[in-house]
């Protein structure tokens, strides 16, 4: 069992949980307009689809490459056209996604409480680096697990025994910190403990057999239900 904040892992996923993929949105708006809502849901749900697929698929593609794959089928499927300029700057701007508000002080407080913190994501260890660097929190990590370096995708098994390696922690001490059920679920099959942030307060998750140890409603109410002294 977890005793302490210093031999507990907290390993956080990236996109959607600490960085704001939906924030894209902003930057589609010129092309799309009142649809760029839709637009941004749907390249998000393309960019975890595509990843499943070729992780099942045995087809690894690194996480850049689904999400490039996946704006051009959000680009075809509503009628907007980019010419190949634009999709790189588009690109660009994934790189430079901003934080929840919530993350700076969270990830402050509990590093204050001596917690390790990594991040742990399918995107590659430079993109994840990137995103932290820009939101200024970089800095509070110990370490990236990147998928990229066992080509697969979350929720395959291996990437959560690949955490709890890279981490050297027994899978009692490692919490998977994520606001993607897939994830949440992956990590608890998988013998990992579990936090769902739930930023969306009209999601379900999903009826498996398989629960969160923890649902939160932001980042900020982590520590205090993590009840770790």
């Amino acid at each position: 069992m977890t005793t302490s904040p210093s031999n507990t892992v907290l390993a956080f996923d990236v996109y959607g949980t600490l960085i704001d993929p939906f924030h894209m949105e902003e930057h589609l708006r010129p092309a799309f307009g009142e649809r760029a809502r839709d637009a941004s849901e749907l390249w998000r749900g393309k960019q975890l689809e595509y990843s499943f697929r070729r992780s099942l698929m045995k087809k690894y593609a690194d996480f850049n490459q689904c999400t490039a794959q996946a704006l051009r089928f959000v680009c075809a499927q509503l009628g907007v056209s980019f010419s190949e300029e634009t999709l790189k700057e588009l690109m660009d701007q994934y790189l430079r996604l901003p934080a929840y508000p919530d993350v700076p002080a969270a990830l402050q407080s509990l590093a204050a409480r001596g917690f390790k913190i990594v991040a742990c994501s399918n995107g590659t260890e430079s993109a994840v680096r990137s995103l932290l660097e820009h939101a200024g929190v970089l800095p509070r990590f110990s370490g990236i697990v990147s998928v990229d370096h066992i080509r697969t995708f979350k929720p395959d098994p291996a990437v959560y025994e690949y955490l709890a390696a890279e981490t050297r922690a027994a899978k009692e001490n490692v919490w998977l910190i994520s606001s993607n059920p897939f994830d949440v679920i992956g990590a608890k099959a998988y013998g990992l403990r579990a936090a769902w942030v739930r930023r969306d307060p009209k999601r379900a998750f999903d009826p498996w057999e398989f629960e969160a140890d923890l649902i939160v409603e932001s980042l900020g109410e982590l520590g205090d239900k993590l009840n770790i002294a």
